[in-house]
């Protein structure tokens, strides 16, 4: 017997009209962050003290060393303290009040200078820098890439950290969790460990 199939239209039940449209608004949703890291990009800019602000010197204890504000990308200001020997750094007008401003990592540590911005749209969402945490030994250091939000009004913090010598894709995963935590990342929670914890593991 053959079948005609041609021409016919496939009708659903009314009660599976309301089903579909759930699953056609799940995958929509579930396509957004995907959809926002295919457009995501980099830009990138120098920390260098010596073409830096000092907005604040260093403290006659010597516990403080001092705090400056750096140009950015598109003129964000960067900033930059450094406090017992351990470096905060954050973005923004009001920088020095958000978050990002008072975290750091346990050991004492130094910052590389190059600072990559990740952009969504040409709007920097988020940046990466590479920290350098002393180790046990005190010889030798770590590598560890921060992902911080920027989210002006108290919103700016650490929302991801990767031990780049415990995961050799450690880039990949920084901007993935740049593109896809950025902007909804509550700062009331730690950042996020990604891959192996490594030297994270405090």
């Amino acid at each position: 017997m053959t079948r005609l199939t041609c021409g016919l239209k496939r009708v659903f039940p009314p009660a599976t009209v309301p089903f579909m449209l759930m699953l056609f608004i799940l995958a929509l949703a579930g396509s957004l962050p995907q959809a926002r890291a295919a457009g995501a990009d980099s830009a990138y800019t120098k920390i260098r003290l010596e073409a830096c602000a000092q907005i604040e010197t260093a403290s006659e204890e010597g516990t403080f060393g001092g705090a400056w504000e750096c140009p950015g990308y598109q003129g964000q200001a960067v900033y930059v303290a450094e406090g017992d020997l351990r470096m905060f750094i954050s973005f923004g007008p009001f920088a020095a009040d958000e978050p990002a401003a008072g975290q750091t990592l346990p050991n004492f540590n130094t910052v590389n200078e190059t600072l990559e911005w990740r952009l969504d749209g040409g709007t920097p969402v988020a940046t990466i820098l590479r920290w350098f945490p002393s180790l046990d030994d005190g010889a030798s250091t770590g590598s560890v890439l921060i992902v911080t939000q920027l989210k002006p009004g108290g919103g700016t913090c650490q929302i991801a950290r990767v031990d780049a010598q415990a995961n050799s894709n450690a880039n990949v995963m920084a901007r993935q969790a740049a593109d896809t935590l950025a902007g909804t990342f509550d700062c009331a929670e730690p950042p996020r460990i990604l891959g192996q914890p490594g030297i994270l593991q405090w």
